[in-house]
């Protein structure tokens, strides 16, 4: 357990709004009926109210349970269930009845399994196109423990947008993320890239980094072909987490896009409340262009 005394007071530019409209309701009765998972609860996401009342989710298949132990992280960790044979129909079927356009899919880590949960993805892809054609969809995907040949099996399904978070600067990889590496992430996201596909990673702020860590990080993104980032707030989901250090101010979220278009990256969604999913139907609008 991490030595502080309280979680820092939050901001102004941080209160959330709650919206309980119709489509709030109808989305988690949807999931709930089907008994799906979404990062926006397990995750504890500061934006589930209003992605909710967009009509959109994150679903976060392969369990609820992680077979790593992040810091940051707010999904429970411990040993999973067997993965459910029957979700990649489960989830088909409940983002057509949701009338999407375009879906977000996640997955907690699965080093348990044989091929981490690899066929599980694929599978799951290809039934959300059999069941929802002209679908456009985004995979936030583990690091497969860097193993290109299983990172294949997800981009022969096809999927428009793969995403796979670096989650912080180098310097601080090691005290948030339990296993996974700065530079493994980056050779998942290279090999993405130069697949032909669209390739996305976020990080959190808040944690300690500097500006020019940030920006480091950055060019580190665009060495490799990434060309869509997401930056966004670090949110101490409880006193066993890992600590807020500091609360950016939008300005700054306001410049890191700014340089970060600069730089070379076609989209960057930066701002406090900015999760990896958060107007993701975005990002492969701009990406199609």
């Amino acid at each position: 357990m991490y030595e502080t005394p309280k979680i820092p007071r939050k901001p102004e530019w941080l209160k959330i709004k709650i919206n309980f409209r119709d489509n709030f309701r109808n989305v988690a009765e949807n999931l709930k009926t089907k008994g799906l998972n979404t990062i926006c609860t397990d995750g504890d996401c500061p934006n589930k109210y209003e992605c909710w009342a967009r009509g959109t989710a994150t679903i976060m298949i392969l369990g609820n349970i992680c077979t790593r132990h992040c810091k940051f992280c707010n999904v429970t960790p411990g040993k999973p269930l067997p993965p459910d044979k029957d979700e990649p129909v489960k989830v088909a079927l409940s983002i057509k009845e949701m009338g999407l356009k375009h879906c977000v899919i996640t997955s907690v880590d699965r080093d348990d399994l044989p091929d981490y949960g690899a066929t599980h993805w694929a599978e799951t892809i290809r039934k959300i196109k059999e069941y929802n054609p002209g679908i456009t969809i985004e995979t936030l995907i583990p690091d497969m423990n860097g193993i290109p040949e299983l990172i294949d099996v997800i981009l022969d399904a096809e999927p428009n947008v793969i995403s796979h978070n670096l989650e912080t600067v180098r310097r601080l990889t090691h005290k948030l993320r339990s296993k996974a590496s700065y530079d493994r992430s980056l050779k998942v996201l290279s090999h993405i890239a130069s697949s032909g596909k669209i390739a996305k990673s976020g990080i959190m702020v808040g944690v300690g980094e500097t500006f020019d860590e940030v920006l480091q990080t950055m060019d580190d993104l665009l060495s490799i072909g990434c060309r869509v980032m997401t930056i966004g707030q670090y949110l101490q989901p409880s006193l066993k987490h890992y600590p807020v250090v500091e609360y950016i101010h939008p300005d700054i979220f306001a410049r890191y896009k700014e340089i970060g278009l600069q730089k070379g990256f076609q989209y960057i969604e930066s701002g406090p409340l900015v999760r990896s999913s958060y107007f993701a139907e975005k990002h492969i609008n701009v990406s199609l262009k």
